[in-house]
């Protein structure tokens, strides 16, 4: 068991997704091919490993910059060609803390660019009767 958890560790986070693979698909290989087929979608088993492959890299980019950083990038970029409207309805829709989404929608939108409401003052109005 020991050395099992060993090598997985060395693989990491795809390790971990190719255990709840073959645990969720039964266990024998035939069954974790065929869900790592499913992962894969149009691309079969191959696009299954490169997946595991995308996590990795994906994983080591996540670990070295942070998560606020990539989702600030990510929704920064994206506000460029979508509405911030749009954007900040997805962001509280996030499995994330409220922390990092108030963060999140800050970057889009500074306090400076918030529009409000001009008021006017009620008026005075002066009945005479002549």
């Amino acid at each position: 068991m020991d050395e099992i958890v060993k090598k997985l560790a060395g693989l990491g986070l795809p390790g971990i997704i190719l255990v709840i693979l073959t645990v969720s698909s039964g266990g024998s290989s035939a069954a974790v091919a065929a869900a790592l087929t499913a992962v894969g979608g149009p691309f079969g088993i191959v696009g299954g490993i490169a997946l595991l492959g995308l996590v990795t890299v994906v994983g080591d980019a996540i670990a070295g910059s942070g998560i606020e950083a990539i989702l600030n990038a990510v929704y920064t970029e994206r506000s460029k060609t979508e509405s911030v409207r749009s954007l900040i309805k997805e962001i509280n829709d996030l499995p994330i803390s409220n922390e990092l989404k108030l963060k999140l929608k800050d970057q889009l939108s500074p306090p400076g660019t918030t529009y409000t409401v001009p008021t006017q003052e009620p008026t005075t109005v002066e009945i005479v009767d002549e």
